[in-house]
Order: C-alpha cells, then sequence, then structure tokens
C-alpha cells in the first residue's frame, strides 16, 4: 500500500516527538534553576569571604580600589587595565563594578566599567576561539547535528549575546570564554556586549549609595530595594527569552538536518 509509513519516516517521527519531549523538560528545567536563582540572588554579589587567611580575590580587588582612589587623574585608566585583567582571570568584577560607583559617581563609572568589561570580555572571547574552537570544531566535525545547531547558533549570534548580557544568571567570566568556541562571529558578540549597560549603570547606582569603598560588599552596604527588583525582572525575562529562543533554534536546525537526510 502507497500509504505506509516507510521505516526511516517512522524512526525521523519518533526522533522528532523525543526532541519535542527534551525541549519542553529543558526548558522547564532551566526555568525552575532561573526562578531559585534570581530570588535566592543577593543584589551584592561581592560578598566578603569570611576566611580572610586564604587566597581572597574580594581582598585583593578591594585594596586595587584603595590604591586606585590614590592616582589621581590616571586612576581611570589603571581602573580599566584592572578590569580587563578581572575579566579574563575569572575574578569577580561585581565588587569593581559597585566600586565604581564610589570612585567616579554613577555616569563616568558605568563609562569605564563598560569600557573595561567590553575590552576583557572581547580578550576572554579571542583566547577561547583561538585556543578551544578548533579542537571542538575538530569534535562535532563528524556529527551533523551538533554541527548544524553549532551554525545555526552562529547565524543568531547577536540575538543570543545580547539577551545572555541582559541576564545575570549567565556567569559572565564563563560565559565569555564559552562563546568563544561557538560559531558566533566577533563583530555580533562585540556588539552583543552592549547588553551589559543596563545592569552596569544599575551596579554602579547601587554601588554609588555607598559612598565609602570600606563597605562595598559588606552587610552594612546601602543598596536600593526598586534597584534590585528591576535586575531581577529584567534578568528572569530575558533568561527566559534566552532560553526560549536557542531551544528553539536548536529544534529547528534538527529538524533541517533530518529533513536533508531524507532527501
Amino acid at each position: 500500500m502507497h500509504n505506509l509509513i516507510s521505516q526511516p519516516q517512522i524512526l525521523n517521527l519518533k526522533t522528532s516527538n523525543k526532541l519535542r519531549k527534551l525541549c519542553k523538560l529543558g526548558i522547564l528545567t532551566l526555568l525552575s534553576i532561573i526562578m531559585v536563582l534570581i530570588f535566592k540572588q543577593d543584589i551584592v554579589l561581592a560578598q566578603e569571604a569570611t576566611n580572610t587567611s586564604t587566597f581572597n580575590p574580594q581582598t585583593i580587588l578591594r585594596n586595587a580600589l584603595q590604591w586606585i582612589d590614590g592616582l589621581g587623574a590616571v586612576g581611570a585608566i589603571a581602573f580599566i587595565g584592572i578590569y580587563i585583567i578581572a575579566t579574563v582571570a575569572f575574578l569577580p568584577g561585581s565588587i569593581l563594578t559597585l566600586g565604581a560607583g564610589v570612585l567616579f559617581d554613577v555616569v563616568l563609572g558605568s563609562i569605564y566599567v563598560f569600557i573595561g568589561a567590553t575590552l576583557g570580555a572581547t580578550l576572554a572571547f579571542l583566547v577561547g576561539r583561538y585556543l578551544a574552537r578548533n579542537w571542538v570544531s575538530s569534535k562535532i566535525a563528524d556529527n551533523q547535528k551538533f554541527a548544524a545547531i553549532d551554525n545555526a547558533v552562529g547565524k543568531q549570534g547577536l540575538k543570543i549575546v545580547l539577551l545572555t548580557r541582559l541576564s545575570p544568571i549567565f556567569p559572565f567570566n564563563l560565559l565569555n570564554y564559552a562563546f568563544g568556541v561557538t560559531a558566533v562571529s566577533l563583530k555580533d558578540y562585540f556588539l552583543g556586549c552592549i547588553g551589559m549597560i543596563p545592569g552596569t549603570i544599575m551596579y554602579v547606582y547601587i554601588g554609588s549609595l555607598a559612598g565609602n569603598l570600606a563597605l562595598i560588599g559588606t552587610d552594612n552596604q546601602p543598596t536600593n530595594p526598586t534597584i534590585t527588583w528591576i535586575i531581577r525582572i529584567v534578568g528572569f525575562m530575558a533568561t527566559v527569552a534566552v532560553t526560549v529562543y536557542v531551544t528553539k533554534i536548536a529544534k529547528k536546525a534538527l529538524e533541517q538536518e533530518v529533513t536533508e537526510d531524507n532527501s
């Protein structure tokens, strides 16, 4: 009978159904994690470690801020340089962002943080691209499905980078290297860093409320509940958007790959 479904079509149908179930499960799981992280996340990410006898990045960066405070006019250049180093070295940039509000006030502090974060993120992206990208490419070369997803993500790189930069859930330092091993272009990655601007301004503003570097990252640091909730809500919306969007892209890429295999 001509209406009978062939074996390859049955297998493809089963694969498509499994993919849909996995996509739904993945989205629900990620959204659950996002909810927990956002509503348990403290607005001050740079909490001081209780054990000061061991390596303490927060203390090192706070001392660096004190040093910058005494440099005068060249302090801005030193701040940007330290921010770049901290980004590449996986040091917590949040304390520097908060400290910028104390040292330079909101406007200049936001500008300096954005420059340092963008340059540092781009440098980390290039490190990931030239040290690990070839290895990743060789691993997925024989897997057409993974290669299809990688290419699809690369084509929508600007939107994905922009959305992840709007979300505080995605770890900033790790994400810089992670994008380097994807097919996202350097141009899209660089432009996508614009998404850091809203969060940068908000965190710098919160830092400016302290008025004293000694209060940065401590329980006594002043904050603003309204700004806190704005960051959480915007971050939640951006995280949901990028999760759904990437899942949609991956699903579409796999469906195209299955179609091409059958043609």
